[in-house]
């Protein structure tokens, strides 16, 4: 082979090599310039939950994939983030489900385009309570809402009483951005009972003489006592009746609110002098216990009618309601009756249980 073959031949393997790494390097850019477009850049199996506390970059997301174990090609995102300009993302909750491409995935958190989070508020709460379940949802802690909902400035610019804003915490699921403040999450639960409060409930409140304040107070009375649904007409229209001819409610609720946990009373809880006693103190007592349900709030307004006072837990979970004192102190005995005997059979199955361990010891 001659000089010139030589060359020639050279120069054609060199055109060769060139063009194909002009078609690998066309091809790699091409699958990357697709991927900022089409939904296969990044693919997550499940539900995945991206929480950012802080405006973060590049390598907090790195970490947080790594850590949920996504699998993602490291190079290839720096280059998509740089391409994009997407390299900055905003504080919030983030979720992801499926295959996205760079630019959705990337824009969407850059952008601050957050995912809410479903929040569910039960009916007859404690503070305590409410504030560590809501908190799960958001970047403050249970503290912080707690302390808003007894913040004596946002109380008196809501001319409230801290029972009469814990009354208001309407039950209900809602979907709120993890960046939202305390106060904010207050604000929209408020908002949320002033629409369900409607004009005919609040004139219905009228007819009776009483404020709507003072109907939340009874029906959070209401909402502790009852354990279906089927008796809260029937047990509000027991305290009303117990309120139209001047008796005390002697209300159970109110002294387990008092004690600040719900438990079977014992004779001297009854005594304890405190403004929530309804059983030392007459009317109605100065705030909500609690946080009534819609249903419960209604119940309060439209009792049923009956001539009912009195009334005795039943081992069934209801009550037995009675008209006279001497009906009642017969159910009443039937219900601790009831009690001993539970009781008892506890003992000896605990006995049993002891007696079972004490052997297998041996």
């Amino acid at each position: 082979m001659n000089l010139q073959n030589l060359i020639a031949l050279k120069k054609t393997e060199f055109v060769t090599a060139l063009l194909i790494f002009v078609l690998i390097t066309l091809t790699v850019l091409s699958s990357r310039l697709i991927r900022l477009t089409s939904n296969s850049a990044i693919y997550f199996e499940q539900e995945t939950e991206l929480i950012f506390n802080s405006l973060s970059e590049l390598d907090s997301l790195q970490l947080k994939l790594n850590r949920q174990g996504i699998e993602f090609d490291k190079e290839e995102l720096e280059w998509a983030t740089s391409i994009l300009g997407w390299r900055r993302y905003q504080r919030g909750r983030y979720v992801f489900e499926g295959g996205y491409s760079y630019n959705a995935f990337l824009s969407k958190m850059t952008k601050g385009i957050q995912d809410p989070s479903s929040v569910v508020i039960l009916p007859g709460i404690m503070p305590e309570r409410l504030a560590e379940i809501v908190a799960e949802n958001f970047y403050f802690s249970k503290d912080d809402l707690y302390q808003a909902l007894t913040d004596s400035t946002y109380l008196a610019e809501n001319n409230l009483s801290a029972e009469q804003l814990f009354g208001r915490m309407f039950p209900n699921t809602y979907l709120m951005y993890w960046t939202t403040s305390p106060k904010g999450f207050i604000d929209k639960v408020l908002r949320e009972f002033e629409s369900a409060i409607t004009d005919e409930f609040r004139l219905r409140a009228q007819e009776l003489g009483y404020s709507m304040d003072e109907i939340i107070t009874l029906a959070s009375i209401v909402e502790w006592e009852a354990k279906n649904q089927e008796e809260k007409p029937r047990i509000s229209g027991l305290y009303w009746n117990r309120l139209n001819r001047g008796m005390r409610l002697q209300a159970d609720p109110t002294i387990n609110y008092v004690l600040g946990e719900r438990r079977r009373l014992l004779f001297e809880d009854y005594q304890i002098d405190h403004p929530f006693n309804t059983y030392m103190n007459s009317g109605l007592p100065p705030g909500p216990i609690t946080n009534p349900s819609l249903s419960t709030i209604e119940a309060t307004l439209y009792p049923e009618d009956h001539d009912y006072l009195y009334m005795v837990a039943n081992p069934e979970g209801g009550h037995v309601f009675t008209e006279t004192f001497r009906e009642h102190q017969i159910e009443s005995e039937k219900w601790r009756i009831w009690l001993r005997e539970q009781y008892r059979i506890k003992r000896e199955l605990e006995n049993r249980q002891k007696e079972a361990n004490d052997s297998t010891a041996l």
